[in-house]
């Protein structure tokens, strides 16, 4: 299974999509037959360009003239009459669908009379069927994208002078986190809006990254300030840590038994808290009490919290978001004697820096093994540095 993660801080268009998953190792003559399947009166030109010193792949669509505006209903036509994968129509119409509903919302029409002009073009189907079709010849199974750089100022459209961003494109980002760095232009399109939000998903904060190719799409302007590239990180899907919220809950309590928190410790590990733990505190009018700290991910605070007001005697408590990093993580297993043995090991990179055994397996070995705890835990370890 493998991801596309689409790093956005020069928007997105529906060219820059097609030219940094071209780049990411597909055939340029094998796309381009790809493309003759649409039945479409277009030349493609695939060339390698740079912005601001960045080398990328640039695909141009040579049309035949100015394409009429299309309604859905005529796109889905163009699309099911084609010769492309059933399983590339229907992500392709599922854009299109997103696309054309956004469009209708903006101008107050009827979805079924919605036109579209440059977006339903000759050149914007190739965009997103060459898109949708490259997807799948990478075999992508999850498309990620970062907070879109939107860009500023205004465009010429068919409909006048329009502000960026444009009506569409700011209907097709509500709920997705967007920013401007600046630049006077527009620097995502309601097709590449389109794609993202059809097909993918938004992780605001960068996930822990191991890819094994980088694409570079450039666009069609030359910014001021930045290269106008779109980077494609590619991978295999096991091997990327997506940011989750994390939160934190604390309380500090004063009227509760050791007993009894000490139980509810376990139990918020049950929960599925990450970490749950007890800490020393002095209180108001010098009165000891106890801090609870628990960390846990955002779907699982509900639950956490009922269990808090539950199962000790708080009467508040505080919740707030978190920053966390953790290290890659691997565990293989060893033998002892007759014993199995977990060992976990962590990597910075590609560096382990940390080795560390099963407490639990390393327990019930030394019972088995009528040996010391710690020469258990050591020979695990001496065991693993002879694999290398």
């Amino acid at each position: 299974m493998k991801y596309v993660y689409f790093d956005c801080s020069s928007g997105a268009s529906g060219d820059m999509i097609l030219a940094s998953l071209l780049s990411l190792g597909i055939p340029a003559e094998e796309f381009k037959q790809a493309i003759k399947r649409l039945n479409l009166p277009v030349e493609i030109k695939i060339t390698r360009g740079k912005s601001l010193g960045l080398t990328g792949t640039r695909v141009q669509v040579i049309t035949s003239g100015d394409t009429p505006a299309r309604n859905f209903d005529e796109v889905s036509k163009v699309i099911n009459r084609s010769k492309v994968e059933p399983e590339v129509k229907d992500k392709v119409i599922k854009v299109f669908r997103r696309l054309f509903q956004a469009e209708s919302r903006v101008h107050g029409t009827a979805f079924v009379r919605t036109h579209l002009h440059e977006a339903a073009a000759d050149d914007a189907l190739v965009d997103i069927t060459g898109s949708c079709w490259l997807l799948k010849q990478l075999e992508v199974d999850r498309l990620y994208f970062s907070p879109v750089n939107l860009g500023s100022g205004f465009i010429k459209t068919s409909h006048g002078l329009l502000p960026v961003p444009a009506p569409a494109v700011a209907e097709l980002m509500k709920g997705y986190p967007v920013y401007s760095t600046g630049e006077k232009t527009e620097l995502l399109t309601p097709t590449g809006a389109a794609i993202l939000t059809a097909l993918g998903e938004c992780w605001t904060e960068k996930p822990q990254l191991v890819y094994n190719r980088l694409g570079y799409g450039l666009g069609k302007k030359e910014l001021e300030s930045q290269p106008n590239v779109l980077r494609s990180f590619y991978g295999e899907l096991d091997s990327l840590k997506l940011p989750l919220a994390i939160f934190q809950i604390e309380a500090t309590i004063d009227d509760a038994s050791p007993q009894l928190l000490g139980h509810f410790i376990n139990k918020t590990l049950d929960l599925g808290a990450l970490e749950s733990y007890l800490t020393p505190v002095v209180m108001k009018k010098n009165r000891l009490g106890t801090k609870l700290t628990i960390l846990a991910e955002a779907d699982k605070i509900e639950s956490l919290i009922e269990a808090v007001f539950r199962e000790t005697t708080t009467i508040g408590l505080r919740y707030f978001p978190v920053a966390r990093r953790v290290l890659r993580r691997e565990i293989i297993e060893i033998r002892l004697g007759s014993q199995k043995i977990r060992i976990k090991q962590a990597f910075l990179g590609n560096e382990r820096i940390n080795i560390q055994p099963e407490y639990e397996d390393c327990r019930r070995a030394a019972e088995a093994l009528n040996m010391p705890l710690k020469k258990v835990m050591l020979l695990s370890i001496e065991k693993i540095k002879e694999r290398g």
